[in-house]
């Protein structure tokens, strides 16, 4: 999928999400934040202004997040998300309020709904995690600028074709047709296996 369709997907059929902060110890702290809104480069939340949350976000202009769907463990869908956020202010609210209303029973009227605020996550990085499928399908993307950098395990040129990595590869997602071997990034669980069981360290973590 494109960077759009994820940040769609999180908005639209997840729009639950668990975000992380940090406070003035350094320690995270985590909550319950609705994605209302999505666009080609940027996701869009609101919050309101008395929170804690609100402080950490205009101090540490930072955040992570993790959106899951699915009944359980096997059949679920996970996107990741860690960005920078910048707050928009007033003007957006009765969009979002008119894209998510059932936010009209938290907020019922106009004098009520000015204690809100909009934040935009405008520049990220996420990671999409799916272990509904077999084997297992992942895939990373940016948003807003930020380049792409590879991330996970590498077979490098010292790999001698032994076979020990995929022997304990448990999506079975190394493919040893040729020299060096090669891992097939969409479908590693990271686990770290390979690098383990490598006689001769051809394996990098990047």
């Amino acid at each position: 999928m494109e960077t759009k369709e994820y940040l769609d997907y999180i908005a639209n059929e997840i729009h639950r999400t668990i975000v992380a902060t940090v406070d003035d110890e350094g320690l995270p702290v985590t909550a319950a934040i609705d994605m209302m809104d999505s666009d080609e480069n940027s996701l869009y939340f609101l919050t309101a202004k008395g929170k804690g949350f609100y402080d950490r976000l205009k101090k540490r202009e930072f955040l992570a997040l993790t959106a899951m769907k699915g009944e359980d463990t096997m059949s679920s869908v996970a996107v990741s998300i860690r960005g920078r956020v910048r707050e928009l202010g007033y003007d957006k609210i009765p969009e979002l309020f008119e894209k998510n209303p059932y936010m009209r029973k938290i907020y019922p009227t106009v004098e009520s709904m000015q204690a809100l605020t909009v934040f935009q996550i405008y520049e990220g990085s996420g990671e999409w995690f799916d272990l509904s499928k077999k084997p297992i399908e992942r895939d990373s993307f940016t948003f807003g600028g930020v380049v792409k950098k590879a991330e996970g395990y590498f077979i490098t040129e010292t790999c001698i074709g032994c076979g020990s990595c995929a022997a304990v590869c448990p999506q079975n997602c190394i493919i040893q047709d040729g020299m060096p071997f090669l891992i097939e990034q969409e479908h590693c669980l990271h686990c770290g296996n390979c690098m383990t069981a490598c006689p001769v360290d051809a394996v990098e973590r990047r």
